[in-house]
Protein backbone atom coordinates (compact mmCIF):
# COMPACT_ATOMS: atom_id res chain seq x y z
CA UNK A 1 0.00 0.00 0.00
CA UNK A 2 2.05 3.09 -1.16
CA UNK A 3 0.25 6.74 0.24
CA UNK A 4 1.57 10.01 -0.33
CA UNK A 5 0.11 12.62 2.60
CA UNK A 6 0.30 16.53 1.97
CA UNK A 7 0.93 18.32 4.86
CA UNK A 8 1.25 21.71 5.79
CA UNK A 9 2.99 24.23 8.49
CA UNK A 10 0.18 26.28 10.19
CA UNK A 11 0.13 28.34 13.50
CA UNK A 12 -0.93 26.17 16.65
CA UNK A 13 -4.15 26.56 17.46
CA UNK A 14 -3.61 27.89 21.04
CA UNK A 15 -1.28 30.65 19.49
CA UNK A 16 -2.47 34.14 19.94
CA UNK A 17 -2.32 35.77 16.43
CA UNK A 18 -1.27 39.58 15.80
CA UNK A 19 -1.56 41.10 12.06
CA UNK A 20 1.82 42.18 11.32
CA UNK A 21 2.65 45.78 10.53
CA UNK A 22 2.31 45.10 6.62
CA UNK A 23 -1.18 44.79 7.37
CA UNK A 24 -1.35 41.30 4.93
CA UNK A 25 0.53 38.88 7.36
CA UNK A 26 1.03 37.73 11.02
CA UNK A 27 3.38 38.49 13.00
CA UNK A 28 5.13 35.57 13.77
CA UNK A 29 7.33 36.88 16.57
CA UNK A 30 6.24 34.27 19.99
CA UNK A 31 3.83 32.13 17.60
CA UNK A 32 4.87 28.47 17.90
CA UNK A 33 3.95 26.75 14.65
CA UNK A 34 2.88 23.01 14.05
CA UNK A 35 1.49 20.91 11.90
CA UNK A 36 -2.09 21.29 10.61
CA UNK A 37 -3.71 19.68 12.82
CA UNK A 38 -5.89 17.52 10.63
CA UNK A 39 -3.23 16.29 8.61
CA UNK A 40 -2.03 14.02 11.36
CA UNK A 41 -5.35 11.85 10.52
CA UNK A 42 -4.01 11.38 7.13
CA UNK A 43 -0.61 10.27 7.99
CA UNK A 44 -2.10 8.13 10.98
CA UNK A 45 -4.48 6.46 8.14
CA UNK A 46 -1.97 6.23 5.69
CA UNK A 47 1.02 4.22 8.41
CA UNK A 48 -1.58 2.34 9.36
CA UNK A 49 -2.60 0.93 5.91
CA UNK A 50 0.93 0.47 5.27
CA UNK A 51 1.07 -1.47 8.25
CA UNK A 52 -1.81 -4.00 7.73
CA UNK A 53 -0.43 -4.17 4.24
CA UNK A 54 2.52 -5.40 5.56
CA UNK A 55 4.15 -3.02 2.70
CA UNK A 56 4.36 -0.15 0.85
CA UNK A 57 5.59 3.26 1.41
CA UNK A 58 4.51 6.84 3.14
CA UNK A 59 5.27 10.06 1.56
CA UNK A 60 4.90 13.23 2.92
CA UNK A 61 4.30 16.35 0.65
CA UNK A 62 4.44 20.04 1.59
CA UNK A 63 4.88 23.60 0.06
CA UNK A 64 6.50 25.89 1.83
CA UNK A 65 9.94 27.68 3.05
CA UNK A 66 12.70 26.12 4.55
CA UNK A 67 10.58 25.82 8.33
CA UNK A 68 8.36 23.31 6.89
CA UNK A 69 11.57 21.02 7.15
CA UNK A 70 10.58 20.87 11.22
CA UNK A 71 6.95 19.54 10.08
CA UNK A 72 7.72 17.26 7.48
CA UNK A 73 10.45 15.98 10.24
CA UNK A 74 7.91 15.62 12.51
CA UNK A 75 5.49 13.21 9.98
CA UNK A 76 8.62 11.05 9.39
CA UNK A 77 9.06 10.94 13.28
CA UNK A 78 5.46 9.27 13.16
CA UNK A 79 6.11 7.20 10.69
CA UNK A 80 6.23 7.80 7.34
CA UNK A 81 9.37 6.37 4.97
CA UNK A 82 10.28 9.77 3.04
CA UNK A 83 9.62 13.33 2.64
CA UNK A 84 9.49 16.31 -0.53
CA UNK A 85 9.30 20.01 0.38
CA UNK A 86 8.80 22.24 -2.41
CA UNK A 87 10.28 25.47 -1.27
CA UNK A 88 8.07 28.14 -2.22
CA UNK A 89 6.34 31.16 -0.46
CA UNK A 90 3.43 29.85 0.70
CA UNK A 91 0.21 31.55 -0.89
CA UNK A 92 -3.08 31.99 0.21
CA UNK A 93 -4.42 31.27 -3.29
CA UNK A 94 -5.46 27.25 -2.70
CA UNK A 95 -4.51 27.04 -6.47
CA UNK A 96 -1.51 27.86 -7.30
CA UNK A 97 0.10 25.24 -4.22
CA UNK A 98 -2.09 22.73 -5.83
CA UNK A 99 -1.15 22.75 -8.86
CA UNK A 100 2.69 22.36 -7.64
CA UNK A 101 1.41 19.69 -5.38
CA UNK A 102 -0.47 17.81 -9.10
CA UNK A 103 2.89 18.38 -10.35
CA UNK A 104 5.18 16.69 -7.67
CA UNK A 105 2.76 13.87 -7.61
CA UNK A 106 2.33 13.23 -10.86
CA UNK A 107 3.90 10.53 -12.20
CA UNK A 108 4.68 8.86 -9.47
CA UNK A 109 3.17 4.82 -8.42
CA UNK A 110 0.37 5.47 -5.16
CA UNK A 111 -2.81 3.77 -4.02
CA UNK A 112 -3.80 6.83 -1.43
CA UNK A 113 -3.45 10.68 -1.26
CA UNK A 114 -4.36 11.70 1.87
CA UNK A 115 -4.93 15.19 2.56
CA UNK A 116 -6.40 17.00 5.81
CA UNK A 117 -9.97 18.03 5.20
CA UNK A 118 -8.91 21.67 5.82
CA UNK A 119 -5.88 23.96 6.98
CA UNK A 120 -6.44 25.43 10.64
CA UNK A 121 -4.87 28.78 9.27
CA UNK A 122 -7.08 29.85 6.15
CA UNK A 123 -9.89 27.12 6.06
CA UNK A 124 -10.23 27.35 2.40
CA UNK A 125 -10.73 23.16 2.27
CA UNK A 126 -10.28 23.75 -1.58
CA UNK A 127 -6.67 21.81 -2.03
CA UNK A 128 -7.67 18.05 -1.74
CA UNK A 129 -10.21 18.74 -4.28
CA UNK A 130 -8.47 20.69 -6.49
CA UNK A 131 -6.07 18.07 -6.55
CA UNK A 132 -7.86 15.56 -7.26
CA UNK A 133 -9.60 16.99 -10.31
CA UNK A 134 -5.81 18.26 -12.09
CA UNK A 135 -4.60 14.35 -11.46
CA UNK A 136 -8.61 13.29 -13.22
CA UNK A 137 -8.79 11.40 -9.75
CA UNK A 138 -11.83 10.60 -7.86
CA UNK A 139 -12.44 12.39 -4.13
CA UNK A 140 -14.04 12.19 -1.11
CA UNK A 141 -13.82 14.76 1.63
CA UNK A 142 -14.42 15.20 5.62
CA UNK A 143 -13.92 11.37 6.26
CA UNK A 144 -14.47 9.77 9.13
CA UNK A 145 -14.30 5.91 8.40
CA UNK A 146 -12.55 4.22 5.50
CA UNK A 147 -12.94 0.89 4.15
CA UNK A 148 -10.69 -0.48 1.13
CA UNK A 149 -11.15 -3.95 -0.51
CA UNK A 150 -9.96 -5.27 -4.05
CA UNK A 151 -8.76 -1.95 -5.05
CA UNK A 152 -11.71 -0.05 -4.18
CA UNK A 153 -12.58 2.25 -1.25
CA UNK A 154 -15.50 2.73 0.44
CA UNK A 155 -15.58 6.23 2.69
CA UNK A 156 -17.81 7.92 5.03
CA UNK A 157 -18.53 11.24 5.08
CA UNK A 158 -19.38 14.00 7.71
CA UNK A 159 -22.44 15.47 6.35
CA UNK A 160 -24.39 18.22 7.75
CA UNK A 161 -27.00 15.93 10.00
CA UNK A 162 -25.34 12.61 9.45
CA UNK A 163 -22.79 10.78 6.98
CA UNK A 164 -22.97 10.30 3.09
CA UNK A 165 -21.03 7.06 1.94
CA UNK A 166 -19.19 7.03 -0.94
CA UNK A 167 -17.76 4.00 -3.34
CA UNK A 168 -14.52 4.61 -5.90
CA UNK A 169 -11.87 2.63 -7.60
CA UNK A 170 -8.15 3.13 -6.48
CA UNK A 171 -6.15 5.14 -6.84
CA UNK A 172 -8.38 7.99 -5.07
CA UNK A 173 -8.36 11.35 -2.89
CA UNK A 174 -9.16 10.99 1.02
CA UNK A 175 -9.27 14.43 2.74
CA UNK A 176 -9.31 13.47 6.53
CA UNK A 177 -11.97 14.56 9.10
CA UNK A 178 -11.24 14.03 13.00
CA UNK A 179 -12.37 10.63 13.94
CA UNK A 180 -10.88 8.50 11.01
CA UNK A 181 -8.67 7.23 13.93
CA UNK A 182 -6.53 8.61 16.67
CA UNK A 183 -3.00 10.04 15.62
CA UNK A 184 -0.13 8.49 17.05
CA UNK A 185 2.68 10.59 18.99
CA UNK A 186 6.28 10.28 17.64
CA UNK A 187 8.29 8.13 19.84
CA UNK A 188 12.17 8.66 20.83
CA UNK A 189 13.55 6.01 18.68
CA UNK A 190 10.87 7.69 15.52
CA UNK A 191 12.30 11.39 16.57
CA UNK A 192 15.81 9.77 16.15
CA UNK A 193 15.10 7.91 12.88
CA UNK A 194 13.32 11.05 11.51
CA UNK A 195 16.69 12.46 11.18
CA UNK A 196 18.12 9.67 8.58
CA UNK A 197 14.95 9.50 6.14
CA UNK A 198 15.56 10.96 3.00
CA UNK A 199 13.87 14.68 2.75
CA UNK A 200 14.18 15.55 -1.20
CA UNK A 201 14.14 19.41 -1.60
CA UNK A 202 12.92 21.22 -4.69
CA UNK A 203 12.40 25.53 -5.45
CA UNK A 204 9.35 25.75 -7.69
CA UNK A 205 7.46 28.59 -8.64
CA UNK A 206 4.11 29.29 -7.83
CA UNK A 207 1.82 30.49 -11.34
CA UNK A 208 -0.68 33.10 -9.98
CA UNK A 209 -3.87 31.84 -9.44
CA UNK A 210 -6.17 35.12 -9.22
CA UNK A 211 -6.26 35.50 -6.02
CA UNK A 212 -4.80 38.85 -3.97
CA UNK A 213 -5.05 39.53 -0.22
CA UNK A 214 -6.20 42.59 0.58
CA UNK A 215 -5.57 42.90 4.00
CA UNK A 216 -5.83 41.84 7.31
CA UNK A 217 -7.64 42.34 10.53
CA UNK A 218 -7.92 41.82 14.14
CA UNK A 219 -11.20 40.88 15.65
CA UNK A 220 -12.70 44.13 17.13
CA UNK A 221 -12.51 44.75 21.15
CA UNK A 222 -14.86 43.46 23.51
CA UNK A 223 -17.15 46.14 24.79
CA UNK A 224 -16.59 46.55 28.62
CA UNK A 225 -18.86 44.61 30.62
CA UNK A 226 -21.51 47.07 31.88
CA UNK A 227 -23.86 46.68 35.67
CA UNK A 228 -27.39 47.68 34.81
CA UNK A 229 -28.37 46.70 38.59
CA UNK A 230 -28.77 44.65 41.38
CA UNK A 231 -31.31 41.61 41.92
CA UNK A 232 -34.57 41.01 40.58
CA UNK A 233 -35.24 44.90 39.67
CA UNK A 234 -32.51 44.71 37.29
CA UNK A 235 -34.43 41.86 35.17
CA UNK A 236 -36.88 44.69 33.33
CA UNK A 237 -33.96 46.62 32.14
CA UNK A 238 -31.59 43.35 31.33
CA UNK A 239 -34.22 42.14 29.21
CA UNK A 240 -34.71 44.84 27.29
CA UNK A 241 -31.09 45.56 26.42
CA UNK A 242 -30.85 41.99 25.60
CA UNK A 243 -33.98 42.75 23.15
CA UNK A 244 -33.59 46.07 21.76
CA UNK A 245 -29.73 46.71 21.57
CA UNK A 246 -27.91 43.21 21.65
CA UNK A 247 -31.22 42.12 19.96
CA UNK A 248 -30.93 38.41 20.82
CA UNK A 249 -34.47 37.69 22.33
Amino acid sequence: MNSIVCIKRVPDSEARIRVAADGRSIDPSGVKFDMNEYDKYAIEEAIQRREAAGDGQVTVITVGGDEARETLRQALAMGADDAVLLRADVSLDGLPIARALADEIRGRPFDLLLFGKQAIDDDGMQVPAMVSELLGLPCATVVVSLQIENGRAIARREIEGGHEVVEFELPGVIAAQKGLNEPRYPSLKGIMAAKKKPLEEKDVALVDGGLELVGLTGPPARPEPQIVGEGAEAVPELVRRLRQEVKVL
